[in-house]
Order: C-alpha cells, then structure tokens, then sequence
C-alpha cells in the first residue's frame, strides 16, 4: 500500500439533498481507499477513517470534500455538513454520537484547516 497526500481534482461539487443516502450516490468511488489521515498542521494524524462497515460514508464523504477543496477547511467543512444532511442535525444534538461529523463541526467554528493524507490499495 503507497501513502499519498493528493491534489484536489477537477471535480464538480454536489449539490446535497436532505438524505445522507441520496447524496452518497452522487460521491466519487471509494473502492480503492483503505483510509484516509486527517493531518494537523504540524503533519500529525488528528483522525483517522478506515474503509469497513460504518465507517464508509464517512470515508466518501472526507475523499469528497478533499478531491474538491484539497485541505479540510471551514468552506469544506460547511459543505461536508450538508452532505451529512439529516446525520448533521443528529450530530448537533448529540455530541460524541457522530465523532466524524463533530469534526467537521470543530473545523468549522475554531477555523482549523486539516489536510489529508489517503492510503490507496494497489
């Protein structure tokens, strides 16, 4: 397996519908992706989202949002969320229930910028 931080691509942004389900549709494969690294500034893995049952939405949508935005910054964030659609609102009444969409939440309101490294299979 290569480690790899990639560029963004030309890729064209989404439109959300108020289902998470629905908007999975429209994301780009993740079938060749075993995880994808959040990295602070400083280049230390913050979060980590592996590629196995539970976790693959939240992988679509972190490869989503760095195929489009390249860093995870508070305009990925913004749009992250509606992606999340309907979990968002979960998330923002239960606290610690959504640990990749709290992420996000944080991104978003304390202005950090992540970036993202992706491990791919060969």
């Amino acid at each position: 397996m290569a480690v790899s931080i990639a560029q963004p691509k030309d890729l064209e942004m989404i439109h959300p519908t108020a289902s998470f389900k629905d908007n999975l549709k429209l994301l780009p494969t993740i079938e060749n992706l075993t995880r994808i690294d959040l990295l602070d500034g400083k280049g230390d893995v913050v979060a980590s989202i592996e590629n196995k049952p539970g976790k693959q939405g939240s992988l679509a949508v972190y490869n989503y949002l760095h195929l489009h935005f390249g860093d995870i910054t508070a305009d990925a964030a913004k749009h992250g969320l509606d992606v999340f659609a309907e979990h968002t609102i979960d998330a923002k009444s239960r606290p610690g229930a959504h640990p990749n969409i709290d992420l996000l939440l944080e991104i978003l309101t304390m202005g950090k910028v992540l970036h993202v490294g992706l491990q791919v299979s060969n």
